[in-house]
């Protein structure tokens, strides 16, 4: 289960990104940005969804929940231009 002040985090540092979005679901909370799901919180780490064009990144993966499929682990939330560049990547290739 994600805490609080762990979701207080990463709502401030992914916020710098443009609209965030961030809705509880069943004690965890699901990433959006611009109105795209990308994401979510899980266990205290952020997991974003895998795509053909994020997978240049070479990010690590890691199952969110028991029975989910593989997603990629985001760690260093503080590198902006990096995780800006990932997750801008990422809800372009969802759109799709």
């Amino acid at each position: 289960m994600t805490s609080k002040d762990f979701r207080d985090y990463v709502v401030y540092e992914l916020g710098k990104l443009g609209d965030l979005i961030c809705r509880p679901m069943m004690g965890e909370y699901l990433l959006y940005l611009n109105n795209v799901l990308f994401g979510g919180l899980y266990d205290g780490r952020v997991l974003i969804k895998r795509t053909t064009e994020n997978a240049k990144f070479n990010l690590p993966e890691q199952i969110p929940y028991k029975g989910a499929k593989p997603m990629y682990f985001l760690e260093d939330l503080e590198d902006t231009e990096h995780v800006k560049e990932i997750i801008y990547t990422t809800c372009e290739s969802l759109k799709k």
